[in-house]
């Protein structure tokens, strides 16, 4: 898989460095930020169509105070005005899953300590084909094309299947957004911006069955230490050369940033016998299936 890379001038580079791990990586950790803004960058990152370092380079570095620790801190006016409009306006609760905090519990029962530490979760947050259009090609990152995952060993017919459907989508947008303007005509007392925007809204939602399960998007990830393992380690298992390969990408930039909880994935008498136990069980599996008569095809192996 060929990433694209972004480029960024020299000013952008230097508001970006002391907030991103890498520049020119497609994955890449957070760090010197409060926990709201980081929150508040993984929420607006669900409608928004650029990539996260262009994001916070266009509607966040400016809360930057000059001189100084960055941020020092403080939340920053625009991510606090994010979190009061979407988080308390809207209710969208999922935006408080993508930051957090230390808290220390002292005196705690060791029946509430049992029904504390019952949600072991991470929080993801993915831009959402129902607020952003694929019906263009990549330009000014990389070679440009559509927004689908691409590998030489997959074959031109793939890439053409893919090309075709995307053009599909790409054609059929303005159709089916001049039926629903006739579908759900504005209200006299409705701004036309807000029915604009609900009726471009109503055709992507429409029109995103069209997109493949090879559609590329952009994910936030807030977990612990222990969820990032467990992820790590199943990554490394996959059958899927992209989860492996992106499994090896997150394992280097955690290792930048919390590198003692990720110290096990890499040790052969750890995370080696894990990965292994996982690959074992996944072939127990499909061996499984298959005394019960329900082979698979070749490539469609059973993911655990």
């Amino acid at each position: 898989m060929r990433y694209p890379v972004e480029t960024f001038t020299e000013a952008e580079q230097e508001l970006l460095r002391p907030h991103f791990t890498n520049l020119d990586r497609p994955v890449f950790g957070l760090v010197n930020l409060p926990e709201t803004v980081k929150g508040a960058l993984f929420a607006r990152y669900s409608r928004y169509p650029g990539t996260l370092r262009r994001l916070y380079c266009e509607e966040f570095a400016e809360d930057q105070p000059a001189g100084g620790r960055p941020f020092d801190g403080v939340e920053g006016e625009r991510a606090a005005g994010l979190y009061e409009r979407v988080f308390i306006g809207y209710g969208d609760d999922s935006i408080a899953q993508v930051g957090g905090a230390h808290v220390g519990c002292e005196w705690v029962s060791n029946v509430l300590t049992k029904i504390r530490q019952r949600g072991r979760l991470a929080a993801y947050l993915e831009q959402s084909t129902r607020y952003i259009p694929y019906d263009k090609p990549v330009e000014g990152i990389g070679g440009g094309g559509y927004r689908y995952y691409s590998d030489d060993d997959l074959g031109p017919e793939y890439a053409a299947a893919m090309d075709d459907l995307f053009s599909i989508y790409s054609r059929g947008l303005e159709t089916v957004q001049d039926w629903a303007a006739e579908r759900w005509p504005r209200d006299d007392a409705q701004p036309e911006g807000a029915w604009r925007s609900s009726i471009r809204a109503k055709a992507l939602d429409l029109l995103r069955g069209l997109l493949p399960a090879s559609t590329l998007s952009h994910v936030g990830i807030y977990a612990s230490g222990q969820a990032y393992e467990q992820l790590l380690l199943r990554l490394a298992a996959s059958p899927l050369p992209e989860a492996r390969a992106y499994g090896e990408m997150l394992l280097a930039e955690l290792q930048h940033v919390i590198p003692s909880f990720v110290a096990r994935v890499d040790r052969p008498d750890r995370g080696g016998d894990w990965v292994e136990h996982l690959r074992e069980r996944r072939e127990a599996t499909e061996r499984a299936v298959a005394r019960l008569g329900h082979e698979r095809g070749a490539g469609t192996e059973i993911m655990l």
